[in-house]
């Protein structure tokens, strides 16, 4: 099996043109109904273990809800002309303090919709302008059109799915 890149040693080199834009709001769009359908197929015991300090499935999917507000947040400051984007918070405190396997899997599904929805409309409402837009990326010291921010976070959610599929298969 191949080893799944950790998302801090990510660079990303690829720089889609902004007519890709649509095509990755698509994929933004897809994204919670891929995490309820991938959900509902992992046995609820195995959502809630954990190894170690390692998160459990479940909380892989409720970071994702998390970070909702941070890409609509940066978004804004896109479209705005922010010089610089708002920083993640790299100890993911959120996500600690949510305690999302105490929560319902349906809730974390539910509220990632409402989201994840909220921020497409608003992405859905961009021109190619906008698509266009800079601002530096914080972690990653280098400008960020608003088409990159938009595939960053298809890959993030990739990431964590791909992360979810791995543990449920070596924990089932």
């Amino acid at each position: 099996m191949v080893e799944l890149l950790k998302w801090l040693e990510r660079r990303f080199g690829y720089e889609p043109p902004v007519g890709e834009f649509p095509a990755i709001v698509e994929r933004l769009r897809g994204t919670p109904a891929r995490v309820e359908e991938k959900a509902a197929r992992i046995h609820p015991r195995v959502r809630l273990m954990k190894r170690g300090d390692e998160w459990s499935i479940q909380e892989h999917l409720g970071h994702l809800v998390d970070l909702e507000a941070l890409w609509a947040r940066r978004t804004e400051e896109l479209i705005g002309g922010s010089g610089e984007m708002s920083a993640a918070d790299m100890t993911n405190q959120a996500t600690r303090e949510r305690n999302h396997n105490a929560r319902a899997l349906a809730a974390i599904c539910a509220e990632f919709r409402v989201a994840r929805g909220n921020w497409v409309a608003r992405l859905d409402a961009c021109r190619e302008a906008d698509a266009a837009r800079t601002s530096l990326h914080p972690r990653l010291k280098r400008p960020m059109r608003l088409v990159d921010l938009c595939f960053f976070v298809a890959e993030h959610d990739d990431h964590h799915l791909a992360i979810v599929t791995r543990r449920a298969r070596t924990l089932e």
